[in-house]
């Protein structure tokens, strides 16, 4: 640190200052490649191409299309309770506490400061050399009267400023700022990550407790038919084979009943723990009883514009806030080759003597501005500059991997729905003609025409399908949550 009286440069400096140009890159947002339409980008052929979807943008509650009344309540319970949703809230708070924080070096530091001590010196300080010439004789006498205990009072003002010539606190506004938006976006990736998790946990909930009701359903009917085959082998009308082979059948659909439990229960749970409720809390709100109708067709959706999908996804937002940040750390890192001038001033009053604390003779001041020049540290400001360099060459490539990944994450959405849809329509057809073909079967197992093994066979079948019929019917429902998901959402808060 070097002193230098500069009063008659005070002026300039206030101005250089104040106009003084930040050293460092510009940040300039990147334009994101998009196609011209949601069906040009996709690796798949025209077989896994479905509909565009409806015009316009896609809702910020895009879930509500589904009119599902209990799904609507859990999400915005979760929008006001979720502990992962707080977490992110803090953090964006963080960042603009952080902000002021920062911001503030703009301004000069102003303090006041006061004390009383209670000192001795020495009578062999380095200062008491020249009793040793004036003294004479009475040196040690001298001394001792010096040395004598005193109390000693002080009050100041004092007063700092950093110029600000090479823009270092401006660049540290600007990261700030960045770190601010990066905040705002990974609190929207925080709410588009929960109503997702929450809407496809839901729906694997719902699935799970059509398949237990349907297995319960059905348990039931294989339980009358058993008893029916029974009563018919007494009669002499069957073989016990045939009611082994029903009995079997039986048992299986009975072993699948358990897991099935276990299922919804761990649904249950995921979902509370989404919203932080303990366990149990929810079970009569999700009960099986409260169940929508699934029977009705799946809604449309909206994908909007190609072009906004930079706007939407949160974490393209989140990684072009980082480049920002990383550019603006560059400007940082070289403005610490460069010299630094602090403008100080202090004005207080010392004093040995209590009365006399106060007093215009006990004033003391100084006030001029200090330069800091960097002379040599064996390369570390520079390494330094070299450093943020590359850490921002690194953020632009995650960036640019961000946006890759986003698109590649639309195409398989996108592509898991419509071939999903395509295979609803064939469980659909298969549950169809199963029920058909069982129904033939029992005909002609009645007529003698069959034996009971084709019967059990169609019923086989024909419960099978059923299953798979109302799994794919949920698997279509998280597909659906997977396209919003992919494209960011709805429209984004606060833009």
């Amino acid at each position: 640190m070097i002193f230098l009286s500069l009063r008659p440069l005070v002026p300039s400096l206030l101005a250089l200052a104040l106009t003084g140009c930040a050293v460092g890159p510009d940040f300039r947002p990147a334009p994101v490649p998009a196609p011209d339409d949601w069906s040009s980008w996709r690796s798949g052929g025209a077989e896994v191409v479905g509909p565009a979807g409806s015009p316009g943008s896609p809702s910020a509650q895009w879930w509500r299309v589904f009119g599902d009344a209990t799904l609507d309540h859990l999400q915005q319970r979760a929008l006001e309770a979720s502990p992962d949703l707080q977490t992110a809230a803090l953090r964006y708070a963080q960042a603009r506490v952080q902000r002021q924080t920062v911001a503030a070096q703009r301004g000069p530091a102003v303090g006041i400061e006061a004390g009383a001590s209670r000192q001795r010196t020495s009578e062999y300080a380095a200062n008491y050399r020249v009793l040793d010439q004036l003294a004479g004789g009475n040196r040690d006498a001298l001394a001792e009267a010096l040395g004598e205990p005193y109390t000693f009072y002080q009050a100041g003002f004092d007063a700092s400023w950093e110029l600000d010539l090479w823009g270092r606190v401006r660049r540290s506004v600007e990261a700030a700022d960045a770190d601010i938006d990066a905040s705002a976006a990974l609190l929207d990736a925080a709410r588009l990550s929960i109503a997702s998790e929450l809407a496809r946990s839901y729906f694997e909930l719902r699935t799970t407790q059509r398949l237990i009701g349907l297995a319960r359903d059905d348990i039931e009917a294989l339980q009358a038919r058993l008893e029916l085959i029974q009563a018919q082998v007494r009669h002499g009308l069957g073989s016990d084979l045939d009611t082994e082979g029903q009995r079997t059948q039986l048992a299986g659909l009975r072993a699948q009943l358990p897991g099935l439990l276990e299922q919804e229960v761990q649904g249950v749970n995921r979902i509370g723990l989404l919203l932080g409720t303990r366990p149990g809390e929810l079970r009569q709100m999700l009960a099986a009883s409260k169940a929508p109708d699934e029977t009705q067709p799946m809604p449309d959706y909206a994908l909007g514009l190609p072009s906004e999908l930079v706007r939407r996804r949160p974490d393209i937002r989140a990684a072009e806030a980082r480049l920002h940040r990383a550019t603006a750390e560059i400007g940082i890192a070289q403005a610490s080759l460069y010299p630094g001038i602090r403008l100080g001033a202090h004005f207080g009053s010392e004093s040995y003597d209590s009365g006399r604390f106060g007093e215009w003779g006990t004033r003391a001041w100084s006030i001029g501005p200090s330069l800091d020049l960097p002379i040599f540290d064996s390369g570390r400001r520079r390494s330094t500059v070299r450093l943020r360099e590359l850490q921002q060459q690194e953020a632009a490539i995650t960036w640019q991997q961000t946006v890759l990944k986003a698109w590649h994450e639309v195409d398989d959405a996108l592509s898991g729905y419509a071939t999903e849809q395509q295979a609803q329509r064939r469980w659909q057809q298969k549950t169809d003609s199963s029920a058909q073909a069982y129904a033939w079967a029992q005909a002609r197992y009645r007529g003698g025409l069959e034996d009971f093994a084709t019967v059990l066979d169609a019923q086989r079948t024909w419960l099978q399908a059923r299953r798979e019929q109302v799994a794919s019917d949920g698997r279509l429902r998280e597909r659906f949550v997977a396209i919003h998901k992919a494209i960011g959402g709805g429209d984004v808060a606060g833009q």
